[in-house]
């Protein structure tokens, strides 16, 4: 546990920078270099171009063998962009963390299923939402099969504090008080995949808390914020991992934001339970 809570502290050490792709150009292409670099470890990388005004940004994929290849690929993906003015520690450097650590462990022991990985750019774009990086590649796949897609949406926070953990109206009946589990938010066919999911989680020493998202999030506007929703928006199944980002985190999209504010043991029982019940699955 201690090298896997290492290697992500390294990851977050080089992702953790100002890094937006309009106004920190040098970081955000830094950002980008690091990711592919660290894909190339473990396989073939390649990348999905896409315009943006005058701008040419990318997607980077790395595709991984299952012990069925036959079946349809996880898709596993996590934004790499910030928001101008923040290093955005946790949105998102820890879901990209976690993403790199999947690469390698899915490399060094297959799952069931193929497992597809794309770091997505321009997540933080607050123009209509078919320049995100996320529609870009999930119009991309034409309808290809999926047998789920995982997104990794700020993982790294926890507080273990009553009354630390908020909630959009009325949730609040129904959920813990202290913000110190993990979230599992998905559309309403993933909803066996939640429940295996949470339970092969807790595993890990760490809560784990699951929502069922009705009308593509539509009724709870909240649990359309990440890279899962273009995806429901296309007809697939697809979830969102996340600490649950403002309504537990007081850094969200604040020059506060950093490495510092993160809870590395907290991060590493979310990575190492992630990487276990995807192997379930």
């Amino acid at each position: 546990m201690q090298e896997l809570t290492e290697r992500l502290r390294s990851h977050i050490e080089v992702i953790s920078r100002d890094r937006d792709p309009f106004f920190a150009t040098q970081g955000h292409f830094y950002v980008q270099q690091y990711i592919r670099e660290q894909f190339s470890h473990w396989g073939t990388v390649e990348y999905q171009a896409f315009q943006v005004g005058k701008r040419t940004h990318y997607n980077w994929i790395l595709n991984l063998a299952g012990r069925e290849n036959r079946k349809p690929p996880i898709l596993i993906g996590a934004h790499y962009d910030a928001v101008p003015n923040s290093p955005g520690a946790d949105d998102n450097a820890t879901g990209v963390a976690v993403l790199l650590e999947m690469a390698k462990a899915f490399s060094e022991q297959s799952a069931r299923y193929p497992i597809r990985l794309v770091a997505f750019d321009l997540e933080e774009n607050f123009t209509q939402t078919d320049t995100h990086g996320n529609s870009q590649y999930a119009m991309s796949l034409n309808g290809e099969p999926l047998r789920l897609m995982i997104a990794l949406e700020m993982l790294g926070y926890c507080n273990h504090d009553r009354n630390s953990q908020l909630y959009p109206a009325g949730l609040e009946r129904f959920y813990p008080d202290q913000g110190n589990f993990i979230a599992l938010i998905g559309n309403i066919p993933t909803i066996p995949d939640l429940m295996r999911l949470s339970r092969e989680i807790r595993r890990s020493n760490i809560g784990c808390e699951w929502l069922p998202a009705g009308m593509r999030g539509k009724i709870v506007p909240d649990t359309r914020r990440g890279d899962h929703a273009a995806f429901w928006d296309r007809g697939y199944r697809a979830l969102m991992v996340t600490d649950t980002a403002n309504l537990r985190n007081p850094n969200y999209h604040k020059p506060s934001d950093r490495i510092e504010t993160l809870d590395f043991d907290f991060l590493t029982k979310v990575c190492e339970g992630l990487i276990h019940s995807i192997r379930q699955l």
